[in-house]
């Protein structure tokens, strides 16, 4: 069983950036994958990043990459997004997940466990 918690989701206004947390529990965090999502009103929960075990490997979505950055540390049992130059369509909740075995970090049913969400709300 791991519990997750988002943090660091807010307001801010368009251009701006936001860093998102997510605290783990448990020892073995280092051995999970891990990937951020994220559902607007009305719209289907959508993949944003993802990242390996070590890190060494990420995948964003079209939308945010180039803007988006996923990190981790294992050390601390934390992921992180740091979220640049946002727009208002970048307004979602936001939850981090576990992501169980092999498949695409695309793929929400892939991933094990979920956290309760942090909001973003980007204003123009």
């Amino acid at each position: 069983q791991v519990q997750l918690v988002e943090s660091g989701g807010g307001l801010a206004q368009a251009g701006e950036s936001l860093r998102l947390s997510c605290a783990a529990s448990g020892r073995t965090f280092s051995t999970y994958a891990m990937g951020w999502f994220r559902q607007a009103p009305g719209k289907e929960r959508e993949f944003v990043a993802g990242i390996s075990t070590s890190g060494s490997y990420t995948d964003y979505s079209d939308y945010v990459k180039g803007r988006f950055t996923i990190s981790r540390d294992n050390a601390k049992n934390m992921v992180y997004l740091q979220m640049n130059s946002l727009k208002p369509e970048d307004t979602a909740v936001y939850y981090c997940a576990v992501k169980g075995g092999y498949g695409s970090y695309w793929d929400d049913q892939k991933y094990d466990y979920w956290g309760q969400g942090t909001q973003v709300t980007v204003s123009s």
